[in-house]
């Protein structure tokens, strides 16, 4: 796994939070390689933005003072649970392939359970239908997939609410989140 080198702002909290009496400025923020939810402390007199990236890699940071350590995710505010939906989005979009690409690998975990049956609104009916289509030929777009696959659900939308909820709530077995 590579390490993270860059980080999305999700919240800052310049006064560190409410009830923990420390006053010291705060940011929860995401990796983008990665998505590991981070607690990061920014310079002396840094604010930062909201949806900023910083960079939090080896080396002179120049905003990040230093990494905290992970998030937990009890602790994210409701604010940063917005911008998490957002940045998810995003990241879905960009990295289509490598997410269509789950669909053409994914395995079963065990006898009774199939990676794909995770994702939110897929049962074992989808499942089996994207395995027939799959071993046909691969799939290359989630638009694909939609075309040449019955009454699927929507597998962007069902990767993104598959992700926040690995972030946000304790799951057995994480598809995308190590």
């Amino acid at each position: 796994m590579k390490k993270e080198e860059h980080a999305i702002v999700l919240e800052y909290l310049p006064n560190g939070y409410p009830l923990e009496g420390k006053m010291m400025p705060i940011a929860q923020a995401i990796g983008e390689e990665n998505l590991t939810l981070l607690e990061l402390v920014p310079r002396r007199g840094i604010s930062l933005e909201i949806g900023e990236k910083v960079y939090i890699g080896e080396g002179k940071r120049p905003k990040v003072y230093y990494i905290l350590g992970r998030l937990h995710r009890e602790k994210l505010t409701e604010a940063a649970k917005d911008q998490l939906e957002e940045f998810i989005s995003k990241i879905v979009k960009e990295k289509e392939k490598e997410f269509v690409d789950f669909f053409n690998k994914a395995e079963a975990i065990n006898k009774r359970i199939h990676q794909i049956e995770l994702l939110p609104g897929f049962g074992k009916k989808h499942m089996q239908d994207i395995i027939k289509q799959r071993e046909e030929k691969e799939f290359e777009s989630f638009k694909e997939m939609k075309e040449r696959t019955q009454n699927l659900p929507d597998p962007e939308k069902a990767i993104e609410k598959r992700i926040i909820h690995e972030l946000t709530s304790f799951e057995r077995n994480n598809l995308f989140i190590h």
